[in-house]
């Protein structure tokens, strides 16, 4: 079976942890994770950065951080994942979905300020599958409005727009670091910040609300989100290569295009750069046309060995939220959710393979 994606680790990785392990820095307390932050602060030009168990949990932490209220509306995308929408409801706040953009399935300023009110407090801004969303045009907005923008990069390590990196835009920006991302601790996230003030409140709300002078008197229920020293260091070797893991990425990808260019009337395929940014491919995504069932391609493709996930399910339709949102007018975000789906990337996909998925699709398709 050919996985979605599979994690391969280099010799560097390996003996970045097995030296961290030699010297027993394994915890989250440990001097490596400190390390370890400083250097994603310094790479991903930010003041701060906080380490912390998962990217849901940077979310998390990200939008409690905020002290928002039962009425505040805070933006979000329709079509990301569970957890942003998650991270809201948990704040208290009150999710608004805006739509995205048909063509590089982000969110637009357009789509944004079409469902801006005066009780809109934040912008949930995300950036998705490997290319940008309209983070500086959306930044401008937010600081014309007084809004509070959350920069969601968990999709866009080393990642740029108009110039500026992905994860320096928000007030706060989070990523992720599980085992699919450019840079992977198995599990993990990081917040970046340039204030002071959110990087001491984030670190204690990250820890129980210890206090070093009274260490066991507590004056909030916070919580254990810490990072291990072990995933740190598997972390700081990760950095360095992100290069060379995002050119490999982008290769695949492009090699995918080609493949793929002699039917682009029957599926949809990623945009190759959009806004003047390279398409990083974090993963590699196709859109069917309506005419074709996905779930029909599903199981052909399981039957020949490749495994698929299917696109993100609109949050504004998660039964979770227990809400009567399907006469929302988002209908790219339901589009993607129903006839999208992502094929095998990474390092443990040869162009061999990629021919012969492609040629597989290409059968079902005719």
């Amino acid at each position: 079976m050919l996985r979605v994606f599979e994690p391969r680790l280099s010799w560097k990785d390996k003996l970045s942890v097995l030296k961290n392990i030699n010297k027993n820095n394994i915890s989250g307390q440990s001097p490596t994770v400190i390390e370890f932050e400083k250097a994603y602060a310094s790479r991903f030009d930010r003041k701060h950065a906080i380490a912390v168990s998962n990217g849901s949990v940077a979310l998390d932490l990200s939008m409690n951080s905020l002290n928002l209220k039962a009425n505040d509306e805070v933006i979000v995308p329709s079509f990301t994942i569970i957890s942003c929408l998650a991270a809201i409801v948990r704040s208290g706040a009150k999710p608004v979905f805006c739509d995205v953009d048909k063509n590089s399935w982000n969110m637009r300023l357009e789509d944004v300020e079409s469902v801006y009110t005066s009780k809109t407090k934040a912008v949930l801004l995300v950036h998705t599958y490997g290319l940008a969303a309209e983070a500086s045009k959306i930044s401008q907005f937010c600081q014309e409005k007084n809004l509070i923008l959350i920069e969601d990069a968990a999709e866009a390590h080393g990642q740029s727009e108009s110039g500026k990196k992905c994860g320096s835009f928000g007030k706060l920006s989070t990523f992720s670091f599980y085992a699919n991302k450019h840079i992977t601790t198995g599990e993990g996230g990081m917040v970046l910040t340039d204030s002071d003030e959110d990087c001491s409140k984030l670190k204690k709300m990250r820890d129980f609300d210890f206090n070093n002078q009274k260490r066991f008197q507590h004056e909030n229920f916070y919580w254990n989100y810490r990072l291990g020293g072990i995933q740190a260091s598997l972390g700081l070797s990760q950095i360095n290569s992100l290069e060379k893991t995002i050119q490999f990425k982008i290769n695949q990808g492009n090699h995918y295009l080609n493949l793929f260019s002699d039917i682009e009337e029957k599926i949809q395929l990623p945009l190759k750069e959009h806004n003047g940014t390279q398409n990083h491919f974090w993963v590699f995504g196709i859109v069917l046309n309506k005419k074709y069932n996905r779930a029909d391609l599903v199981k052909y493709l399981i039957e020949k060995g490749v495994e698929t996930r299917p696109f993100f399910w609109p949050l504004h339709l998660q039964k979770a939220l227990n809400a009567n949102l399907d006469k929302l007018d988002l209908k790219t975000s339901e589009m993607l959710g129903r006839n999208g789906l992502y094929i095998p990337t990474g390092k443990h996909i040869s162009k061999r393979n990629q021919y012969m998925i492609v040629d597989e699709i290409k059968k079902f398709l005719n």
